[in-house]
């Protein structure tokens, strides 16, 4: 059986566990839009972002 050759320290123990505290990405879907965006993000299908217009909208192809 395998038995390992020294404890493992504090640090490396709380790095590894760090990793059960990460969560799946939020959305939001938007208001005008409908779509589903991360918060505080730009809606990249209508280019605005608090009601401001930031980017041109994207044309569906």
């Amino acid at each position: 059986m395998a038995v390992p050759r020294k404890k493992t320290s504090r640090m490396k123990r709380g790095t590894r566990r760090s990793a059960d505290a990460l969560t799946a990405p939020l959305y939001v879907e938007d208001k005008e839009s409908g779509e589903r965006r991360r918060p505080h993000h730009i809606d990249l299908k209508s280019g605005k972002y608090r009601g401001r217009q930031i980017l041109e909208p994207k044309a569906d192809v």
